[in-house]
C-alpha cells in the first residue's frame, strides 16, 4: 500500500497520539487514587492550572473572528454556534487537571503533596501566593542593583591592586 507523505505524517501523528494516550493511561493506573487526590488538592491550593482557564475562551474568540471575517453575513449564527460548542468543550478542562495531577504525582510523594496543599491552604501560603510575584520582582531589582555595585567595587579593587603591584615592581634596568 502506497501512502503519500501527508498520509504518512498523519498516520505517524495518530500513532503517536494513541501511544501517548496509552502511556498516560498506564501511568494513571500505576498511581494510587489517594496519591492523585493529594496531587489534585495541591494543584487546587497552588492554583497551578488557573492560568490556562483563558485557553478555551481565547480559542473561541479567535475562531469567531476568523469565521466572521470569512462570512460576515453569518455573524449571529457563528457567535451562537461557537458559544454552544465552546460550552460543550468546557468539560475537557478536566483532562488538563488529570494530566497536571499525574505530573505532580510523578514528581512528589503523596505525603509531600499533602504538605504542599496544607501550606498553600494556610494563611501564610495564601499570602505567599498573593504576594509572591511582587516579592520576586523586588528581589530581582535588588539583585540587579547588588550586581552593578559588586561589579563596580570589584573593578575598583582589582584596578587598585594592579596599580599597587606595578608600583612595587623594581624599575627596569637602563638599556646599554
Amino acid at each position: 500500500m502506497f501512502l503519500t507523505p501527508t498520509a504518512r505524517r498523519l498516520t505517524a501523528a495518530f500513532a503517536m497520539a494513541a501511544f501517548m494516550a496509552g502511556a498516560s493511561s498506564a501511568v494513571a493506573q500505576t498511581v494510587p487514587d489517594t496519591h492523585l487526590k493529594a496531587a489534585r488538592e495541591a494543584i487546587a491550593a497552588l492554583n497551578a492550572t488557573e492560568q490556562y482557564d483563558i485557553i478555551l475562551p481565547s480559542a473561541a474568540a479567535a475562531l469567531k473572528n476568523e469565521l466572521i471575517q470569512k462570512d460576515p453575513n453569518l455573524e449571529e449564527l457563528i457567535n451562537t454556534t461557537v458559544d454552544e460548542k465552546a460550552l460543550e468543550f468546557a468539560s475537557r478542562r478536566g483532562d488538563l487537571e488529570r494530566e497536571a495531577a499525574l505530573a505532580y504525582a510523578r514528581t512528589f510523594s503523596e505525603e509531600d503533596l499533602k504538605a504542599i496543599a496544607a501550606f498553600y491552604n494556610s494563611e501564610p501560603g495564601k499570602a505567599l501566593l498573593k504576594n509572591g510575584s511582587n516579592i520576586i520582582r523586588e528581589v530581582a531589582q535588588a539583585a540587579e542593583i547588588w550586581q552593578r555595585g559588586l561589579a563596580r567595587d570589584l573593578a575598583q579593587a582589582v584596578g587598585a591592586a594592579i596599580q599597587a603591584k606595578v608600583a612595587a615592581q623594581p624599575a627596569p634596568a637602563p638599556a646599554q
